[in-house]
């Protein structure tokens, strides 16, 4: 019998359903001189293309945490557990030593779009700005996508707040998701802590 994400509460939870280097993987990549980490908490099969995008953004400058769904199908309801109950401890482990945390999601929008949401308003409005800069649309998240819970995982790191980048299909199956890496990397590389 599968056991459905939206019923559990906790990874634990999750853990004690699935199993990790089966059915999921952790890949966590640690850069000591960074205080920022850039994740993708329903990453690999779950929502497709999200794991790309953060190791884009992340590079060999920024902490890198990926949660990938490994199953052969249903990923997404199985393995996608909430963000505001995302509590692997080895991510809020991570998290609570960095400044910044930039988490990358994906969303069900029509169009090329990424919806903006996350308590670090400074950060966002930063990202955004540079996002439509390289002609790539972007918005204010709508509620229940707009990461303002202070327990959604962009927001656990060391100043409690985050930002969240829920980034459309279409966006994420086309070349011009390089253009979000490029934008997060160029705000996160040029904008003091």
């Amino acid at each position: 019998m599968v056991k459905l994400a939206k019923n559990f509460r906790s990874f634990a939870d999750l853990a004690a359903a699935y199993e990790r280097d089966r059915d999921y993987r952790i890949v966590r990549l640690l850069r000591p001189e960074s205080e920022v980490a850039i994740l993708a908490p329903h990453g690999g099969s779950i929502e497709a293309h999200t794991s790309d995008i953060a190791r884009d953004i992340a590079g060999r400058d920024f902490n890198l945490y990926l949660f990938e769904g490994q199953l052969k199908a249903g990923n997404f309801a199985a393995l996608h557990l909430s963000s505001h109950l995302y509590d692997e401890p080895d991510c809020l482990g991570l998290l609570r030593a960095c400044q910044s945390v930039i988490s990358v999601h994906g969303c069900g929008h029509a169009g090329e779009i990424v919806l903006m949401g996350g308590r670090d308003a400074r950060l966002r409005e930063s990202i955004g700005a540079r996002l439509q800069n390289l002609g790539v649309a972007c918005e204010a998240a709508p509620a229940g996508l707009d990461a303002v819970d202070p327990m959604n995982v962009c927001n656990r790191g060391h100043n409690g707040a985050g930002v969240q980048l829920e980034i459309s299909l279409a966006l994420r199956r086309s070349s011009r998701r390089a253009l979000v890496a490029r934008a997060v990397r160029e705000v996160l590389l040029t904008t003091p802590a």
